[in-house]
């Protein structure tokens, strides 16, 4: 073999990875990490799994496309030689004045008026057209359907061969979490077309899920994960050549990297997310399918550059009576298996916890989003003591996954009208993707301490408002230590506490005796 490593391409998902086996297992470990929690699964218990997730397969010898770089940078810090198809390398010549004249072509109407874009979707949006696959990591409220809606233009546009030889006009695939998100992405679309303008958005793009048809019409489809993963036909997904996936760290999951896989003529794939995953294997998975990451701006910069609201953080600890901190550690205690479960529970069951959020809610100015983890246990509860107080004063909606589409889109837009509405509303349908103009206040109802949910939910607060200065958001956390016992959330409080900091956003904490 006059090269040490020889690489092929099978298709626009996987390359095909040819070397001596001392140097393709090196290149396995390489690509080998441990699952996040692996070692809570029944498998890695019974010695039935190593808990190691492997990006490369001995097996088979492939790889996902998007990692290419890093396996050139693996041949190159290990000085092995490396043969491999030039084009591989994808990089079209497009320089930055190219893509602000293209976007610029987009919005002119009949009047001339031109939109004004942002330096950074200038940039970010030449990037993914000049490198063909990337991740782009963009924070909320800086405008990332507005960088899809560039990019998928210009890839149907831009087609020249094709043409030349009579073949089809190209075909796209928009992946989003919720049907919430495709209603919004379509209706985004719909806004940033001009109305005289080169493309009308309603004939090109076609919405599937539930209730829609998933035969392809359009040249774009926008539709959810869950609606079509389990679409048998090859066919489907073949004949897409491109791919674009929104919150893109959600395609390290197995079931939307098997659709992924499917998706074998997709030259162009483009994933946009607020906030990428810590742990190296999620990111190489997302690289994987997509391409290395592009970050854009951060939310530090947004806010300073005046195109996002400013946020003040306001700590609440609340320091529960010490009766019911001897009760916590005591029932944790006895099940330390099921410890932080219980304190959960515990805490979403604190009707003293509970009538204090409702009184918070109820007492803040403007628009105010409350964010609960549990429908029945939690959110209903909080809900019906809101609405009780709440009388005929104030608007006050309830919003979790099984309230219908056509409703949450109702909310959404009757919020973004008002200046004192309440929405109740689960972290899984409302903290991730969804766009409220005019909102005021965000409060955590419930503890979480993951990174990605905690920004995405800080984000719904960033969009500028009529008269909006600032947003403030509202951490509650709480005190149970009891001699040597902490409690978990509160050590999940410091976490959040640091991740502020580094985003550099205003915290101020207040210590809160919550009576029993």
């Amino acid at each position: 073999m006059p090269f040490d490593i020889q690489v092929s391409k099978d298709n626009e998902v996987h390359l095909t990875v040819h070397a001596e086996p001392h140097v393709s297992q090196e290149i396995c470990d390489y690509f080998t990490f441990f699952a996040n929690g692996y070692q809570f699964v029944q498998a890695y218990k019974d010695k039935h799994w190593d808990g190691k997730i492997r990006l490369f397969s001995l097996k088979t010898h492939k790889l996902p496309i998007g990692l290419f770089r890093y396996l050139i940078d693996f041949a190159r810090s290990r000085k092995y030689t490396i043969d491999f198809d030039p084009g591989m390398e994808l990089l079209t010549n497009f320089s930055l004045q190219e893509a602000e004249e293209y976007i610029d072509s987009l919005h002119i109407n009949s009047s001339g008026k031109r939109l004004q874009q942002r330096e950074y979707q200038i940039t970010a949006f030449a990037k993914a057209i000049r490198y063909h696959r990337t991740t782009l990591v963009s924070p909320t409220a800086s405008g990332k359907s507005y960088m899809i809606y560039c990019i998928m233009n210009w890839i149907l546009d831009s087609d020249p061969k094709a043409r030349e030889r009579g073949a089809k006009k190209r075909t796209g695939l928009i992946i989003v979490p919720t049907t919430s998100l495709v209603e919004q992405m379509f209706s985004d679309f719909v806004d940033y077309a001009t109305p005289d303008g080169p493309r009308n958005m309603n004939a090109v793009c076609q919405k599937i899920y539930e209730g829609h048809s998933k035969e392809v019409t359009g040249r774009v489809v926008i539709s959810t994960w869950q609606s079509i993963y389990n679409i048998s036909n090859p066919k489907f997904f073949e004949q897409f050549d491109f791919v674009i996936g929104d919150e893109a760290h959600m395609f390290a999951a197995p079931v939307i990297s098997g659709i992924m896989e499917r998706l074998v003529n997709a030259s162009y794939r483009i994933g946009t997310t607020g906030t990428m995953d810590d742990l190296k294997v999620n990111k190489l998975t997302v690289e994987g399918w997509f391409g290395p990451v592009c970050k854009t701006i951060t939310t530090r910069e947004l806010i300073d550059k005046g195109y996002a609201s400013d946020v003040i953080m306001k700590c609440l600890i609340l320091r529960h009576p010490p009766n019911s901190c001897h009760m916590l550690r005591e029932q944790t205690t006895l099940d330390s298996k099921h410890a932080y479960r219980r304190e959960i529970k515990f805490l979403i069951g604190c009707s003293t916890r509970n009538k204090f959020i409702a009184n918070l809610a109820l007492s803040l100015k403007g628009n105010t989003l409350l964010l609960f983890q549990y429908v029945e246990n939690h959110g209903q509860l909080l809900y019906d003591l809101i609405k009780s107080k709440a009388g005929r004063k104030r608007k006050v909606f309830f919003i979790f996954g099984g309230t219908e589409t056509e409703e949450r889109e109702a909310v959404r837009s009757i919020t973004e009208k008002e200046k004192d509405a309440i929405i109740v509303a689960s972290y899984g349908v409302f903290s991730t993707g969804i766009n409220i103009r005019n909102l005021h206040n965000v409060i955590f109802g419930s503890p979480s301490k993951g990174k990605r949910r905690v920004l995405q939910s800080i984000g719904r607060s960033l969009r500028l408002g009529d008269n909006k200065t600032h947003a403030t958001v509202f951490d509650i956390s709480d005190d149970m230590r009891i001699d040597d016992y902490i409690n978990t959330t509160l050590n999940h409080y410091v976490v959040r506490y640091k991740l502020y900091s580094r985003e550099k956003f205003k915290v101020i904490k207040y210590n809160i005796d919550l009576q029993s």
